[in-house]
């Protein structure tokens, strides 16, 4: 029995320092890992137009467009109470 619990224990150790090794691995690596996806992933757009500005490739304008002027603005009509006032719940 002893030794079924000192094989498991091995085992979960192992596993611990894989998950720690590959989480180590990538904490160090997070920059040549993000520029190789995003080259991979731009890969495929060379013939789009090139460069990455939004515009190459027909992107809508997405620029807020300016406030209306508050006199020309239109102005909803007042709310009309309800019957008997209150909450308008029915009787």
């Amino acid at each position: 029995m002893q030794k079924l619990i000192n094989v498991l224990a091995v085992a979960s150790a192992a596993v611990s320092v894989a998950v720690v090794g590959t989480g180590a691995y990538v904490y160090v690596n997070k920059d040549a890992i993000i520029e190789s996806v995003t080259e991979k992933a731009l890969g495929g757009l060379g013939g789009l137009g090139g460069g990455l500005g939004g515009a190459s490739l027909g992107a809508p304008d997405l620029s807020p467009s300016p406030a209306p002027d508050q006199a020309t603005a239109p102005t909803a009509p007042a709310p009309v109470p309800p019957v008997g006032g209150g909450f308008g719940i029915p009787n």
